[in-house]
This record gives C-alpha cells, structure tokens and sequence, in this order.
C-alpha cells in the first residue's frame, strides 16, 4: 500500500484515541448527575434526610438502629510459691522457691442490640494463658506423667454467644453459650468484681470456672427486687470427674462436637430489694453419663439387644449442686459469701468405670467422691477517703478465707483423704482506679485437712483492666 493512502487511513482510525478523553470530560458531569440522582433516589427510599452539603447521613429511617456495645477485661498474675509442685508427698508439697508469671486471661465482649425489636446479641471470646494450642503438664496425680493438656493450657474459648428477646419489661429469653446460674462467678467473674488476685478457690476448685454451657434461659424480674434466673443445659461429662477436682474438669471441652443427650435445669433466685446487697440461692440437677465420649456406663441384663447401643439402658449418675450466696457493695464496704454443696448419683460406677478409661483421654481416673462441699468469703474496706484520695479511687485492705472439700463425706469404700480438704486464709489489698483498672497483692495460706501435711504459702501480685 502507498504511503499517500495509509496516512488518511491511519488518522481515521487513531482519531477515536484522540477523541477518547475529550469524551471522558464530557461523560463525567452526566455520570455524577446520574450517581446523584441513584443515590437521592436510594435516600429517598431507604433513609429519611441527608445533609446535602455535607452528604453526611443523619439518621436511619427504614433500617433499624443498632446499638453497640465493645467491652474487654484482662488479668496478669505474678506468684512466688514456697512449695513445690507435687503436692502428693507422704507429708505434702516439698519445700521450695519458685516463681511463675501468666498472662490469666484477656476477654473480649460484643454486645449488639435492636432496641426497636427487643433483640440483643452478646458474645464473649476469652484468651487464658497468653495463646492458644496444647502444651505439655506433669501431671503428679497420675504419678508424674507428662501430658499434653488442651484445657489448662493456653487456649480461647467462646464463653458467651447467645441472643435475647425480651418479652416486655420484666420477661427476657435467651438461647446460645451462655454462664451456668451457679454460684458467685455466674455474675461477679471480672477483676473489679472480687478483692482477691484470684478468683475463689472454693468455687473453682470443685465446679468449672465461670461455667458455661449451650441451651436456653429465661430471667423473670418479679416485685419487692427479685430475679429469677431458670436454664436447661447441656449436662457435664462425667470422664472428667475425679477425686482432686470433682466435676470442675466435667466441662465438654476436649471434642468439636458437644453431647447434650443429658440434659440440666438450673433454677436460681436474687433478691436485690435492699440497696447494696445481693444475696440469692441456686440449684442445678442434671445427667452425666450419656454426655461420656463412648456408651460405656451401660446396665448389663441377660436378653440384650446387640444392634442397639445401650439395650439395658445407661447407669444414671446425676448431679445436684446448690448454693446460697451473699454480695455487699455498700458505702465502704465490701464483701462476698458463698456456701456451695454437691451431690453424685453412683459416684462409684462412675469412679470404677473411669479407672479404665484411655490415656489418649487426657483425664485423671481417680475415684470421684459422692460429696462435695466448699464455702468462701471476703471482706474489704476502703480507706482512700482516709488517705485524702478522691472518689476515683478505691483502696481496701481485705481478708478472705476459702474452705473445700472434694471428698465431703464420700462413700463407705472410699478412703476421705484429708489431703483434699483444704482451708486458705489470704490477707491482702486490692487498689482500683476509676472502676477501670485494678492492682491487687496479697498473701495466702494453705492447710490441708491433715496437719501431717506441710502448710503452702503463695505471694501474690494481679494486675488489670476493665473497661
């Protein structure tokens, strides 16, 4: 082709290139018109004004208001101990001196509501320990073997995830993962709560720590301050059960799936009719043997049917627990009281049958006793006013004393080791700043139930925050 040819050729097809952001200029005034008119038209269907010269939505019309709520809390602790670790000694724990520090725990709260519609979703994620994963315990009641435990170590765990409905004023249901209406840490579990660096040892000793589980509650707010509190649960596991710590390891933690072929009801009571006090009682009765990973609690009869999985049926061994508690928060003073006993159906089937159980389980299969009874309490004053500190702060010397006994009265053929009976006198203070963060030191001492065991001292110092 000549070149006289293909210049008018080739300027005839670059000429759209050249046209293209003359174009673009003029498309962009006529698409932003047209983007403003989608969006007033979406405005006006969907919202109820906007500000035009700021284009900042005032308010919501169609879509209801959601209401959030962000709250965290944290805990470290630093401990000396003069004993040592294995407590099972002919005469107790040997003498020592150790230190440990641990990141306890690091909770993070959402709480999301549609007030329009009386709807409230909550959830919780706790972080114990500084991670996540497994790590490696010796473990002195099975005679010092080295497990990998799951549970104690660090690990998160969705400790809240429920939604709400209220039904009018006094009425509200909820359904999810929600705290177990047990004891005192069902309401009283953040720092601020308690004066010691510790949550109770009475309570965690026998029951799982801030005990929660799947199924359904409804709270009533009756006349004259009283709340009624009553769940249906997913029962505990009883693999777990043992003599050191009686069903507290019974939580459902080590599989994906959790069993609920046993269920629990829960019924508590809080009177709050008198200002600055709290006091109530709570029971809980609920099946611990189809929740075992395996059907191997089972009756045994002569006619059984093989392709059934318990032809017998399952030997029943339920649990009951009750408590009454106190809560004080009055002027200066503060306190907290709890007595707490418990119950367990055949504890000895359960005992013999545990004894048998796997290593791969990762439980203690020491006999769990029938019994149990534990009892706490504390008492703080503030003194801040007297150093002239002003009302931010909050500075109460305290004393507590926490008393549990893991084989309370157990069975005739088993023998009531004195070594699980234990008293722990604590004396301490605890400093808060703005209701906000806390710093806590105090020092307790342990006796167990025999005085041939040697006594244990522990030094603590807790740190954290509220918010």
């Amino acid at each position: 082709m000549r070149p006289q040819l293909l210049s008018p050729l080739l300027t005839l097809l670059c000429a759209p290139l050249f046209l293209l952001p003359l174009v673009a200029r003029a498309e962009a005034p006529r698409r932003a018109d047209e983007n403003r008119g989608r969006r007033t038209r979406f405005l006006d269907d969907g919202r109820v004004g906007e500000d035009e010269k700021t284009d900042t939505v005032l308010t919501v019309g169609s879509k209801p208001k959601l209401d959030l709520d962000i709250n965290a809390y944290a805990d470290l602790q630093f401990a000396y101990f003069n004993y040592g670790e294995n407590q099972n000694r002919a005469n107790g724990s040997q003498k020592d001196s150790r230190l440990a520090f641990d990141t306890t725990r690091l909770s993070l709260e959402l709480e999301a509501g549609l007030p329009e519609y009386g709807l409230e979703a909550e959830f919780e994620v706790e972080f114990e320990h500084g991670g996540t994963g497994a790590a490696m315990e010796l473990e002195y009641e099975e005679f010092g073997e080295f497990d990998t435990d799951v549970e104690k170590a660090g690990e998160a765990m969705v400790e809240e995830l429920y939604l709400t409905k209220k039904l009018g004023r006094q009425v509200e249901v909820s359904v999810g993962r929600f705290y177990v209406a047990v004891g005192t840490l069902f309401s009283d579990y953040r720092p601020t709560d308690y004066l010691g660096t510790t949550r109770s040892e009475a309570e965690t000793r026998i029951i799982p720590n801030t005990w929660n589980d799947m199924g359904m509650q409804v709270r009533w707010d009756i006349p004259w301050g009283v709340r009624l509190t009553g769940q249906v649960v997913n029962g505990l596991d009883s693999t777990g059960f043992n003599s050191q710590t009686w069903v507290a390891t019974g939580l459902q933690k080590r599989f994906e799936l959790v069993r609920a072929s046993d269920l629990a009801a829960v019924l508590r009571a809080d009177v709050r009719r008198f200002e600055g006090f709290t006091f109530g009682v709570s029971a809980y009765y609920g099946g611990t043997t189809r929740n075992r990973p395996k059907p191997d609690l089972l009756k045994q009869c002569d006619d059984a049917n093989p392709n059934v999985v318990a032809p017998c049926g399952y030997v029943n061994a339920p649990l009951f627990i009750a408590d009454a508690h106190l809560s004080v928060k009055r002027g200066r003073w503060r306190a907290h009281a709890m007595v707490m006993y418990g119950h367990l159906g055949n504890a000895a089937a359960v005992s013999a049958r545990n004894a048998r159980l796997s290593n791969l389980l990762n439980v203690l299969r020491t006999p769990v006793s029938d019994n149990a009874l534990s009892a706490w309490g504390e008492l703080g004053y503030d003194i801040a006013p007297s150093l002239g500190l002003n009302g931010n702060h909050r500075l109460e010397p305290y004393v507590r004393v926490d008393f549990m006994d893991s084989q309370f009265k157990p069975r005739a053929d088993l023998f009531d080791n004195p070594r699980f009976e234990r008293t722990v006198y604590t004396v301490g203070a605890s400093y808060t700043l703005a209701g906000l963060a806390v710093l806590k030191l105090d020092f307790g001492h342990r006796r167990m139930g025999s005085s041939a065991f040697r006594p244990e001292n522990t030094l603590r110092m807790s740190t954290g925050f509220v918010y």
